[in-house]
């Protein structure tokens, strides 16, 4: 796997993007590229809510795509934000669902709303992208 540094953010930071297989592994390698991101960047205070993120986005992407890979990139959109984003082959949106306690599956999305700034969905001709924001204090 090789990691590619993507363009630079309008605060002149860096971020960073890699192509994964849609596979339950490729979370592990994108919370580890997430590691490595926010200790460059000095912001490690939002490492545990931007692994637990990342981990979900591309649990939905391997789970939801029929596409054999995807794409995950995080930037810092601001001095103490980063944005992560998951972009698959399916240009179906994610739900937000509001289970019953019984059931086992389902709450990734309730988990992005409570640890997120903001989220959201893009959709485009060749699948779509999920991205979330990272900041401090956003989960309070």
């Amino acid at each position: 796997m090789t990691m590619t540094a993507a363009r630079a953010t309008s605060i002149g930071e860096p971020g960073y993007s890699q192509a994964f297989s849609c596979v339950p592994e490729s979370s592990r390698h994108a919370r580890d590229l997430v590691s490595t991101a926010l200790r460059v960047w000095g912001l490690e205070a939002l490492l545990d809510d931007a692994s637990l993120v990342t981990s979900e986005l591309v649990a939905n992407a391997v789970q939801h795509s029929a596409g054999r890979c995807l794409v995950f990139s995080i930037e810092r959109s601001a001095q103490f934000r980063v944005r992560v984003r998951v972009t698959d082959q399916s240009r179906v949106r994610p739900v937000l669902r509001c289970p019953s306690e019984e059931e086992t599956k389902g709450r990734g999305l309730l988990l992005l709303s409570a640890l997120a700034a903001d989220w959201g969905t893009d959709v485009h001709t060749s699948g779509k992208t999920v991205w979330a924001d990272i900041a401090y204090g956003a989960a309070t």
